[in-house]
């Protein structure tokens, strides 16, 4: 067992674990932040995405412990109060999402990729960095548009800050 300490959504965390024990069971079991999905657990469907000190990683892939004293993001930590985030916003507003199950893991990854690209984004570019999130649902036209349309809203709500 290991003691686990870090950042989750601006508050400190403690959690005793099994060495082994995933980033992502953390995260739902042990702080029932269950917005964060397990999809495969072959870190192939982009489900369980979130951000480790401003980065999208699959949180499959992260043993807790590697973790430790990071910063992580999860889906439930993106609004401001009752305000979505720009990308949820747009995905709502562009019919981005179906069934819900994947829409966590593509709103954080959209969201690194808006801010590793910032401006110089189009659709192609889009659906090349989605590659490794699965959608079974909507067919990807809508997301890449809400995506799209997420990148000029954070833009202007970066401007206003």
């Amino acid at each position: 067992m290991s003691t686990v300490k870090l950042t989750v959504n601006g508050k400190a965390v403690s959690a005793e674990v099994e060495d082994r024990t995933l980033l992502v069971h953390l995260l739902r079991d042990h702080l029932n932040l269950t917005g964060t999905h397990i999809g495969c657990d072959t870190s192939q469907c982009g489900a369980c995405v979130v951000h480790i000190d401003g980065r999208a990683v699959k949180s499959c892939t992260v043993l807790a412990g590697q973790a430790s004293g990071s910063t992580v993001t999860t889906i439930e930590g993106i609004a401001k109060g009752d305000e979505l985030h720009p990308m949820q916003a747009a995905f709502r507003d562009n019919h981005g999402l179906q069934c819900g199950y994947c829409t966590p893991g593509m709103i954080m990854s959209a969201i690194d990729i808006v801010h590793r690209h910032s401006g110089n984004l189009d659709e192609a570019t889009v659906r090349h960095e989605l590659e490794g999130n699965i959608c079974r649902c909507t067919g990807y036209h809508n997301i890449v548009k809400a995506v799209l349309d997420a990148a000029g809203r954070m833009k202007v709500a970066q401007a206003a800050e």
